[in-house]
């Protein structure tokens, strides 16, 4: 007697085919049969792609419990507009899968009871954003503390971020492995930070900080646990209606790491705050901090704490070719232009600029062929 198997069940079907076709691509939107992100988010598995049709999606909130996802808006940005919506008293997404890309979103008016409301919540580890936006959240991103957690910020905006109370800021990086933040526009944090982050290593390089005429922000970069930090060819302005004298702030809060290096090399920082202040706080104890090649304008003291400064150069807003517009880029005959000595390596990594920021969000080579000018923008005869 022959025996037949019996037919599988169609949903045992589709769960084998899950299994075998990996990655699934997800596709969100008004006209698909996954109208918001939270429902992709409700059946999606590990290494899914999820492509969000660019529009705006009003009072969706969604946690992401996979691993190895990529989530992307297509045709432009999805715009996840809170409107009230929230995750777990957290924010509109919560990730807890590790290893995320995320590109392509906009997110906007997170709000949670206590006041900590984020565009993103990561409790994961590993996080890549790219050519995302952040705005009018109580945080931008705020992530927890994972010492196997890596995260790459690229590409993207973050404005108007803060609940105001000075203890929520555009970007809120806990105790992670590594930051990176590149190729960036960060402002108008709301009396928080423009940038904070206490991971064990920092790379915050090409990137435009700033407060503009209006802004109100506290530090501009927040280091507050110190640890090996790399802050190279940024672009920052602090404006003159903040409170805090302070521009950049590394160890306030104690050097915590077992590196607390600093390696400050060819930025361009300006101070507009009236009364002037400090464009650099470093903590006693840091064991190595090289200031090197950055062009500083405005009025104040380069650095309080240990340090070695080396070929910074002391501008006025004249050497800028349009500093009422923020335009830093070295004019003509520039106290800056030529200025720079090779900055040399810390730690493996080459200390001297290769890139340079290129408003807005993106970059654009700088020339490494003859003699390195100070700061963050190389002076160009195109202007």
């Amino acid at each position: 007697m022959s025996l037949v198997p019996a037919r599988p069940h169609a949903a045992d079907t589709q769960e084998a085919v899950r299994e075998r076709v990996q990655p699934t691509l997800l596709r969100v939107g008004a006209k698909r049969e996954l109208k918001q992100p939270s429902a992709a988010a409700e059946i999606a598995r590990d290494g899914d792609v999820i492509e969000i049709d660019a529009g705006i999606y009003d009072g969706d909130a969604a946690v992401w419990r996979q691993h190895r996802l990529t989530i992307r808006g297509v045709g432009g940005r999805a715009h996840l507009r809170a409107d009230g919506a929230q995750a777990e008293d957290k924010g509109i997404w919560v990730l807890k899968g590790n290893d995320t890309t995320i590109e392509s979103v906009e997110f906007s008016g997170a709000m949670v009871p206590d006041r900590n409301g984020a565009g993103i919540r990561l409790e994961g580890a590993g996080l890549t954003v790219r050519d995302c936006s952040f705005h009018d959240n109580e945080n931008g991103i705020l992530t927890g503390a994972n010492p196997e957690s890596d995260v790459v910020v690229e590409h993207s905006e973050f404005a108007h971020n803060g609940f105001g109370d000075g203890y929520t800021h555009n970007l809120y990086i806990g105790h992670v492995k590594s930051f990176t933040l590149r190729f960036s526009y960060v402002h108008h944090a709301l009396v928080g930070h423009n940038v904070k982050s206490r991971a064990l290593e920092n790379h915050i390089t090409y990137n435009r900080i700033m407060d503009g005429n209006d802004g109100r922000s506290s530090y501009d970069i927040d280091l507050p646990n110190g640890g090996l930090s790399f802050v190279i060819g940024n672009v920052i302005q602090q404006g003159p209606a903040t409170e805090n004298p302070t521009i950049v702030s590394y160890g306030a809060e104690g050097l915590q790491h077992p590196v607390n290096e600093l390696y400050f090399v060819n930025n361009t920082v300006v101070n507009d705050r009236p009364a002037g202040g400090r464009f650099l706080f470093v903590k006693d104890a840091a064991q190595a901090v090289r200031i090197v090649n950055n062009v500083f304008s405005g009025r104040g003291d380069v650095l309080s704490g240990p340090g070695e400064l080396r070929n910074n150069v002391l501008v006025s807003k004249r050497d800028f070719v349009d500093p009422a517009n923020f335009d830093y880029r070295l004019r003509a005959g520039a106290a800056a232009i030529g200025r720079g000595v090779d900055p040399g390596s810390a730690r493996g990594f080459e200390l001297r600029p290769s890139e340079e920021y290129s408003h807005m969000a993106k970059k654009r080579a700088r020339n490494n062929s003859g003699k390195l000018d100070a700061g963050a923008l190389e002076y160009r005869r195109e202007h």
